[in-house]
């Protein structure tokens, strides 16, 4: 056997690798298969992970049910309880608002609505077991959002089917978050999504919460889609997690609300930073489903491509990118994570981790409930079963064309 060459300068003995043939396809290679499948398993995949949130909480159940996985248990379990509901319900929401219908999906859907009903009023009743905690400490103001983000995406089958003392409680609780005061960073976004939902529900707002949160998020724009998480630039999925869904949503609503004093070229270039974004999520998902674990927050798994999806949900995705390499890649990243073991206990509850149970991975703020974050991925399924998002054979996404050898159209960052 031939020597290294620089092994003999050392005057080492060169080390014998095994020489094993390279497989011809990786083994995590994704087979692609088409929209009807996908759906399905996406749907079933959505009510797998609501499940024990949904029949707790709608039973009054929740708090004695749900485990509470975190670096100090009891540090978090103040707030892991509305985490797991506002996130989830959040998620669920754009699903829920196709409403019932004959179908088997739709009624399924009928029976998470009225699980999400029920848990909602045993959520904000003060005599209920599971009354949420929305204003003691600061991890309620986060949540509240969350549920205030689930009560915007479905105005008819959660807001529209409450009684009107719930609403009114809803509201109530909703309004107690204010005392908690938002730092300096993309948490301005949660206060200005109570607000939006306020001024939505009950005809009334702080506009300075509003205003403040546009004007400073707008104020850390870094360019190429991308906002600044506070005054510096953080590599994470903040972009996606929460800032720009919830600044998209919020400027709607302001725009629903006083269509005259809308600011065009302010909401223009919301749009194009969004899209701009989705795109560079989009070429994030590597040809096996993957994507680089950069930053904060990872156990929330796939919510990392919450953007993605709200553009998908919105019919606002670029023409670069094809609504079935979309669907294909968001599926190929959901169900990747989704099957890995550990990923659920032993009862159904998500376990902290990016891949399977990894609770190193979960920061001091981690807990149970915030794991349920990564139902926000499931937006697209807000679109019906009939739209071209769901009609036909998957297309490969950007990643997966490249690194099978097609010769595929340079990227260019956003001009301001």
């Amino acid at each position: 056997m031939k020597k290294n060459f620089l092994f003999v300068l050392m005057g080492l003995s060169a080390p014998v690798f095994a020489q094993k043939p390279m497989p011809a396809v990786s083994p995590y290679a994704v087979t692609l298969s088409d929209g009807p499948h996908e759906r399905e398993y996406l749907v079933h995949a959505l009510v797998r992970i609501a499940d024990p949130v949904l029949e707790a909480l709608s039973r009054g159940q929740l708090h004695k049910k749900m485990p509470v996985e975190a670096a100090s248990p009891s540090f978090r379990a103040y707030s892991t309880h509305l985490e797991a509901f506002g996130r989830l319900l959040a998620g669920m929401a754009a699903w829920l608002e196709l409403g019932p219908d004959a179908t088997p999906e739709g009624q399924l859907r009928k029976k998470y609505i009225d699980l999400a009903v029920a848990s909602i009023k045993n959520a904000v009743d003060p005599a209920s077991p599971d009354f949420m905690n929305f204003c003691h400490g600061r991890q309620p103001l986060v949540d509240a959002a969350f549920f205030a983000q689930a009560l915007l995406r479905a105005p008819t089958q959660l807001w529209g089917r409450l009684d009107t003392v719930t609403r009114k409680q809803t509201l109530d609780a909703l309004r107690s978050s204010r005392v908690i005061q938002p730092s300096y960073t993309n948490w301005l976004m949660f206060s200005a999504t109570i607000e939006s939902a306020l001024l939505q529900y009950g005809g009334e707002c702080d506009k300075m919460r509003l205003d403040y949160a546009f004007r400073q998020l707008m104020s850390w724009y870094k360019g190429d889609g991308a906002y600044g998480d506070g005054p510096e630039f953080h590599w994470d999925y903040y972009n996606s997690f929460v800032m720009q869904p919830m600044l998209l949503e919020a400027s709607q609503v302001l725009q629903k609300a006083d269509p005259k004093n809308a600011d065009n070229k302010f909401d223009t270039a919301i749009f194009r930073r969004s899209q701009r974004y989705a795109v560079v999520l989009e070429r994030m998902i590597s040809p096996e489903g993957t994507y680089p674990p950069i930053g904060r927050s990872l156990a929330y798994r796939f919510g990392a491509f919450h953007l993605l999806a709200k553009m998908a949900l919105m019919k606002a995705l670029p023409n670069t990118l094809a609504p079935q390499q979309v669907r294909a890649a968001l599926y190929a990243v959901i169900h990747r994570q989704l099957e890995a073991p550990g990923t659920f206990d032993k009862d159904g509850w998500l376990q902290i981790g990016l891949y399977g149970h990894q609770p190193g991975i979960g920061e001091s703020y981690i807990s149970t409930g915030s794991l349920y974050l990564c139902s926000e991925a499931f937006l697209p399924l807000g679109l019906p079963a009939t739209d071209i998002f769901w009609q036909g054979e998957d297309l490969p996404w950007t990643a997966l064309r490249i690194w099978q050898g097609e010769n595929i159209t340079t990227d260019h960052a956003l001009q301001p």
